[in-house]
């Protein structure tokens, strides 16, 4: 098992010089907004029929200081093949308890229950002296590469993703649930990125966590080029596979606004030439962190923004969204998997090459993406390495 919330090697699509619009964060990825954690458990082991490439990942709100602490939240459903558990309190409530779970299809169940186990060593009981719990837990198909069937996601690996959770540079590609995913028919998984918006004298940041594992070739665009055609792939592919979109941000928003925030994800995902097809499960979920008093045990005064002051929101969703994806593929490393199944990941030579044909390649800008440092330990093993080899890379600090 690898766990680990440290930066990758590889560089980010900003780093390559593929535009983006709008200003990101410090770290462009969902950390910038103040108080969002993040932890993975990665399992890569084993070759052939029993290959292991799947994980777990957590998203902390407002870190580890209390689970017991809501926020205003609201989700969307744009195709509903998936599965997103908790989603009816959320639509019900406008509320989010507890940490937002990703993780592949046939381990909802052992991650949900170990959220449970998980908050109830570790809080006290509610106010009505019960350790009342819905676990939003999401899922996307990774049984390409991974032995889906074999369970190997367990409560442990849950309870690393959740202790490890850590700001700061956490990695993208093949980490925590995206470790078996791919999009477009590349190699892909997890990205993140953020924006910084003012809206009147106040500023504000909107950041997204993707688990991108969607898509057929021919229709991805990547700063509106036709990438896909330019690197063509086995015709007759469909959109059958899922994406799950976290928004965070600390502008202070109701649960039937964060509902309109998750509405526009689908746009972002749009840019990057996916329909959602009919086998696609696209389930998107955005929180606030504002509002400290969000539980609502009783009468509370509430700060939120109005409905006509949201457009700058809209836009940076839209725009978080699409680089997030972006990141995740150019982040992920070929794979090889369950029966010898392999995923490339996007030549970034070739599609640099392609970009500039198009006049849409800035210079490299690593400043605007935030630090890639190396981490100390090495880097995690690709699905071809010998089985069985256990790398911890050290968190950031």
């Amino acid at each position: 098992m690898i766990t680990h919330a440290a930066a990758q090697n590889k560089p980010r699509a900003r780093d390559l010089g593929i535009p983006f619009d709008g200003t990101p964060g410090p770290l462009n990825r969902i950390t910038d907004v103040a108080g969002v954690t993040v932890g993975y458990s990665t399992l890569i082991r084993g070759n052939g029929a029993h290959a292991v490439r799947t994980g777990v990942t957590a998203i902390l709100p407002r870190n580890a200081a209390s689970t017991n602490h809501p926020v205003f939240a609201g989700m969307f459903s744009l195709n509903g093949n998936g599965e997103m558990t908790g989603s009816h309190w959320i639509e019900e409530a406008g509320q989010l308890e507890g940490p937002v779970m990703l993780t592949n299809t046939h381990s909802v169940g052992v991650v949900r229950d170990a959220v449970i186990a998980w908050r109830v060593k570790r809080d006290k009981a509610d106010p009505s002296g019960y350790y009342w719990s819905l676990p939003v837990v999401a899922e996307t198909w990774d049984g390409e590469l991974n032995d889906v069937n074999g369970f190997y996601v367990q409560p442990a690996h849950v309870f690393a993703a959740l202790d490890g959770a850590r700001g700061g540079a956490i990695a993208e590609g093949n980490v925590g649930g995206g470790t078996g995913m791919s999009c477009h028919e590349f190699k892909c998984g997890t990205g993140t990125s953020s924006r910084v918006i003012k809206i009147d004298r106040d500023t504000f940041t909107v950041g997204a966590l993707v688990q991108a594992n969607y898509g057929v070739r021919d229709e991805l665009r990547i700063a509106g080029v036709p990438i896909g055609r330019h690197m063509p792939t086995k015709p007759g592919a469909k959109d059958q596979g899922s994406i799950l979109i976290v928004i965070a941000t600390d502008a202070p928003l109701l649960g039937q606004q964060l509902k309109r925030i998750a509405r526009r994800a689908a746009l972002g995902l749009a840019r990057n030439g996916s329909y959602s097809g009919n086998g696609s499960g696209d389930l998107f979920i955005a929180f606030s962190t504002a509002n400290e008093d969000a539980d609502l045990v009783g009468p509370e005064t509430i700060r939120a923004l109005g409905n006509d002051q949201l457009d700058p929101l809209f836009l940076a969703t839209v725009r978080v969204v699409e680089e997030s994806i972006i990141n995740a593929m150019v982040a992920a490393d070929s794979m090889t998997g369950v029966n010898g199944n392999t995923i490339p990941a996007i030549d970034t030579r070739e599609l640099q090459k392609i970009l500039k044909q198009y006049g849409r390649l800035d210079a490299p800008a690593p400043s605007a993406s935030g630090p890639t440092t190396k981490s100390s330990a090495p880097a995690a093993r690709s699905a071809d390495s010998p089985p069985d080899r256990t790398r911890s890379p050290a968190p950031n600090p």
